[in-house]
């Protein structure tokens, strides 16, 4: 008789770095079609509604999978979800690969958002799990960070393909397929702290609330998620069409770089302000955000490509600044039942605010052309962060004394669980212990 040898597992410290380069593959992959929609709606012709209605359907896609399937982690373990993840993702880049009309970049981005929304929440959590000691910072940082980095460098990579190597809409599809099962493969053999437990068909019931004691600060809060994630879907969706259409760009690295150049600095911005109260984080990266927002609209109108990138680097860092005091302003306010409701609810506003102003968009270009429709958005942008600058400065945080918890960021466009696995979504470092938040002084 033959005895089943169990798996050998890699180390810790392997499986940790294998979740980070993962998260990053990911947010990579949900960038890289970026750069390619210009491409798509030449040969094939659709509108402009369409163009943005795509790349909808996979922010829609991905917040479904994350209120459903996000904490499903905690109860069968993260590596099960993570590996049917990445299996549905390598799907989506073969679907991708073989597109060739709109009805299969539908299909497409659907079958990456629900893969995505799976994703992050194992993700989140593992990093956590499996950092170098429970103290550590090294998982908060990462999940703060490497989102951002992987939009910045999913739209550069893909950018750069398009433009210099053949295949323009293949190649970048075909080097994503083979990641993925690459790191499936891999996955395999991560170590998983988590045991099975029951619970798992209660814990894909969606669940989003504020609790009472953060409703005025969420209030607050709320202008600026809105404007950091609209101004990041009119990159994502129409960034591109921009640098061809009212720049006179004509190359797809330069479209490619707008998105990198938003997304990127807004990662350098996480980690220079990280030390920052989250009332500054929050109101100062606001005003910048503004500032360079109205920059941007001062090159459309030149047109200026340096100026351009300028404000676009400037409202980057508005951005990461902005919604990391945001988000650590409320996650200070959640106990620890109440935390998956609460940043249910953050990301339902960020996920929504990415996606149907984008959508609203290509319904006006037709009518009032690319130049003016990007105009009235960034405007629209500019009050709505200025809004959030006032807000953020004179609302002030209810003083609710929480228990410490082992804690980590939420990252933009991804989430994760809390240490403990009390929560759906990652909790910022900050809130681990009482912070201080808006209008709270500094």
């Amino acid at each position: 008789m033959h005895t089943q040898r169990p798996v050998r597992r890699m180390p810790r410290p392997v499986g940790f770095w294998l979740l980070a380069a993962t998260l990053l593959a990911f947010l990579a992959a949900s960038s890289a079609p970026s750069p390619l929609y210009v491409v798509y709606q030449h040969q094939w012709g659709f509108s402009p509604i369409v163009l943005t209605t795509v790349f909808a359907v996979y922010v829609l896609a991905l917040l479904v999978a994350l209120l459903t399937v996000g904490g499903l982690s905690d109860h069968v373990g993260r590596r099960p979800v993570l590996l049917a993840a990445l299996v549905v993702e390598a799907a989506a880049m073969v679907v991708f690969l073989a597109a060739d009309g709109v009805g299969a970049l539908f299909l497409a981005r659907v079958l990456q958002g629900v893969a995505t929304g799976a994703a992050a929440g194992a993700i989140s959590a593992g990093l956590i799990d499996l950092q170098p000691s429970p103290t550590s910072p090294l998982g908060s940082l990462l999940n703060t960070a490497a989102p951002a980095t992987g939009l910045a460098a999913g739209a550069l990579g893909a950018g750069l393909l398009v433009e210099y190597a053949p295949a323009p809409t293949r190649l970048v599809f075909v080097v994503l397929t083979a990641v993925f099962v690459v790191l499936a493969a891999l996955v395999l053999f991560l170590p998983d702290p988590v045991s099975p437990r029951p619970g798992a068909w209660a814990s894909l019931r969606p669940r989003a609330a504020v609790p009472a004691q953060a409703r005025r600060t969420f209030l607050a809060a709320t202008p600026c998620l809105v404007a950091t994630w609209a101004m990041g879907g009119l990159y994502l969706a129409l960034g591109p069409s921009l640098t061809a259409g009212v720049l006179h760009l004509g190359s797809h690295l330069v479209g490619g770089l707008v998105v990198t150049t938003l997304f990127g600095v807004a990662a350098v911005a996480s980690l220079v302000v990280r030390d920052v109260t989250p009332q500054r984080m929050m109101t100062g990266g606001s005003a910048v955000l503004a500032a360079g927002t109205g920059l941007t609209l001062l090159a459309l109108a030149g047109p200026s490509t340096a100026l351009f990138f300028v404000g676009t680097g400037l409202a980057g860092f508005g951005f990461g600044a902005a919604f990391l005091g945001a988000f650590r302003s409320l996650a200070a306010l959640a106990r620890p039942t109440e935390r998956a409701e609460l940043f249910a609810s953050v990301y339902v506003v960020s996920y929504l605010a990415l996606s149907v102003p984008a959508v609203l968009a290509g319904l006006a270009v037709p009518s009032f052309g690319l130049h003016d429709t990007a105009m009235v958005y960034g405007a629209a942008v500019v009050l709505l962060a200025l809004l959030a600058a006032v807000s953020g400065a004179v609302v002030r945080r209810p003083a609710v004394v929480l228990p410490a918890a082992p804690a980590a960021p939420a990252a933009p466009a991804s989430a994760g669980e809390s240490a403990a696995g009390t929560g759906r979504y990652a909790v910022p470092a900050a809130a681990s212990a009482p912070d201080r938040g808006p209008g709270s002084g500094s």
